[in-house]
């Protein structure tokens, strides 16, 4: 079950504004590049920090790679339009 804030009811509420994301602008973007970081490690991609025993899960590794900033990415109009969100990870 996920965790949510009683204040505000909101699961992604630990995704404040006071804390830097390098690069994000929206919870979405957030989602969609960390989803692609964590099918990069599914398929075996070495993780870009050191893996603490209790967030051994890729998409767990892959929230802190991005929070970080060790996940380059890029946003271009033409992938916007073809897929919808325009992230591409490096």
């Amino acid at each position: 079950m996920p965790v949510t804030d009683k204040a505000t009811n909101n699961a992604f509420s630990w995704v404040s504004q006071e804390e830097q994301w390098p690069g994000i602008d929206s919870r979405f973007r957030l989602i969609v590049v960390a989803a692609l970081r964590s099918k990069q490690l599914q398929h075996g991609s070495p993780p870009r920090i050191e893996a603490d025993p209790r967030r051994h899960r890729n998409t767990s590794i892959a929230l802190e790679e991005v929070k970080q900033g060790l996940v380059p990415f890029t946003i271009t109009y033409e992938d916007q339009k073809k897929n919808g969100d325009g992230s591409r990870l490096k």
